[in-house]
């Protein structure tokens, strides 16, 4: 398509995927076999990964077994609890389906582990033509790596290319890459610039509004 972003990208946790109350659910009970109650403000703290940091923080609240051990379990049982079903966020799958419809090039961009992602996708009919996990790059977000690798992937410029996310390390990861981005946001604040723009749900997308979005973007 002319005067359409070369290619668009997805984020799946909390963006593709309605995943997080699953993570939730595993952060919760981990944390509870080592008597923290964790809290709202424990789960914004590790929104968007990278879940190596998740595991640290996990055992810096209780000083016990080790980083990689709260990392490793937590994946164990989200993994789980993802292969019994996930639920998408509302708009997700039709607005892909729609973009591939276009012949617009589509892939998933997560910081999630790989057999966190196939948990996800094994249950879902989905139109991406790759999917790059946290274990496809060297850096996972906030890194940019992903991105660009998933512009390389189709050939495409990354300044050309629209990125979704909903979390702050997420929004950091499509920034640096260059990309434009529409940021979903659930806990956090995102603030709008030239190249991010802000909505509530994926629900308010479809060619034309996203087309509108082109237009905006490159009139600057």
């Amino acid at each position: 398509m002319e005067n359409f972003f070369s290619a668009v990208f997805f984020d799946m946790d909390g963006l593709f995927a309605n995943s997080e109350p699953l993570w939730l659910e595993g952060e919760t009970e981990l944390m509870a076999r080592y008597g923290h109650a964790w809290t709202n403000e424990d789960q914004v703290h590790c929104l968007g990964g990278p879940l190596t940091r998740v595991g640290e923080y996990m055992f810096s609240l209780v000083c016990v077994e080790s980083p990689e051990f709260f990392t490793k379990t937590l994946v164990e049982i989200v993994v789980a609890k993802l292969s019994a079903g996930t639920q998408l966020m509302p708009g997700a799958q039709k607005l892909a389906g729609v973009l591939k419809a276009a012949g617009i090039p589509i892939a998933m961009v997560s910081a999630s582990p790989r057999n966190i992602v196939n948990a996800v996708l094994s249950g879902v009919d989905h139109d991406f033509s790759t999917t790059i996990s946290s274990d496809d790059v060297k850096e996972t977000k906030p890194a940019p790596e992903g991105y660009l690798k998933a512009a390389e992937f189709f050939g495409v410029d990354i300044s050309n290319c629209l990125i979704f996310e909903d979390s702050l390390t997420g929004v950091a990861a499509a920034t640096s890459s260059g990309a434009f981005l529409i940021a979903v946001p659930h806990f956090v604040t995102v603030h709008e610039s030239p190249r991010v723009r802000v909505i509530k749900s994926l629900e308010e997308l479809d060619l034309v509004v996203l087309g509108d979005y082109y237009k905006h973007f490159t009139s600057h």
